[in-house]
């Protein structure tokens, strides 16, 4: 891991910010590269499907400064949104870009911020381990089963195949406030956003997960960590984008051929937590060992490069803070 480093590093960033900005200030042992003897709070909120990245750097970051209090919560990337926007939280992590609404909800209660993304993603498309006649689906069958006009309409697996059986078509997958369901509405249905309603929503994949994995007949979406964590009770499925049916993978994520079924993940910064000392550390500890801990908890990593570029901004930010 990266700790060390990124350690050494950030004590000579914090040692730069506290040359033109009293608030904030480095002590001799972050100056000799131990742990930085740091204090304060830092609250996280947004996506359930960033959640295991941020935890997994959250506790790593709380045992380099103890007396840090770091919170992190799930409400999902819209709801999260709400609460960063308003000002009740310091970091939002978004399994999507923030929409054009949320930048003036922002904007009227006067938050700066900065984003940074942190680790890539797939979305699994999934089926019980039962399920024997499915093996791929097209991004128009997808549409079929999860478009506005499918509700109360679409209801059997034969209505999307006839040769599948004449059973019910039971759906999972997350909430409107999720950003995974903003994703997946958006490559599949299209820009509009919507979707059906008529299907089982909850925010909490666990939930999705145990949904499919006791329905013989049933179908959901979510993260592809999740599906990695639960695989023993699911079944993946291949999606055809226009190229043939392709697994989610590490691969497949990273060079682009799971399309569009793969995506960034972000996490917001308000300014007002860059201003403190805390909220530098955890920035600048998070960017360097997302890398390590997003592969751990299932997670597909960026390259050294762009994790260089995400910190370029960072000590673009600060120099710019300094100078000012």
């Amino acid at each position: 891991m990266k700790k060390a480093a990124g350690l050494m590093f950030l004590s000579i960033v914090l040692s730069a910010c506290a040359t033109s900005d009293p608030a904030i200030e480095t002590n001799s042992s972050a100056q000799s590269g131990e742990a930085l003897a740091l204090s304060g709070s830092i609250s996280v909120d947004g996506s359930s499907t960033v959640y295991p990245v941020t935890e997994a750097v959250a506790e790593e970051f709380r045992m380099e400064a103890p007396d840090v209090r770091v919170t992190v919560g799930l409400s999902g990337t819209g709801g999260g949104f709400k609460k960063f926007c308003r000002g009740e939280i310091d970091v939002n992590d978004a399994s999507r870009p923030i929409k054009e609404t949320e930048v003036e909800l922002c904007a009227e209660s006067n938050i700066n911020y900065e984003e940074f993304t942190v680790a890539y993603d797939g979305l699994a498309v999934i089926i019980n381990p039962e399920n024997d006649w499915v093996n791929e689906l097209t991004l128009e069958e997808l549409k079929m089963m999860w478009e506005p006009a499918a509700q109360g309409s679409i209801t059997t697996w034969n209505q999307i195949r006839p040769e599948w059986p004449e059973e019910t078509l039971n759906l999972y997958g997350p909430g409107t406030a999720s950003g995974t369901f903003d994703y997946f509405t958006e490559a599949v249905v299209g820009e509009s956003g919507d979707s059906r309603g008529d299907y089982t929503a909850s925010e909490d994949d666990n939930v999705l997960v145990q949904g499919v994995a006791n329905d013989k007949y049933a179908l959901g979406f979510f993260g592809l960590a999740y599906y990695e964590e639960n695989a023993d009770k699911l079944k993946l499925v291949a999606v055809d984008g226009g190229e043939g049916g392709i697994l989610p993978s590490e691969e497949t994520v990273k060079n682009g051929t799971y399309h569009p079924l793969s995506r960034p993940l972000f996490i917001y910064l308000n300014d007002q937590a860059l201003a403190r000392q805390e909220g530098v550390a955890f920035t600048q500890f998070y960017l360097e060992n997302a890398g390590e801990l997003a592969g751990q908890v299932g997670y597909i990593a960026m390259t050294d490069e762009e994790y260089a570029s995400e910190m370029s901004k960072l000590e673009a930010f600060l120099a710019e803070k300094n100078a000012n």
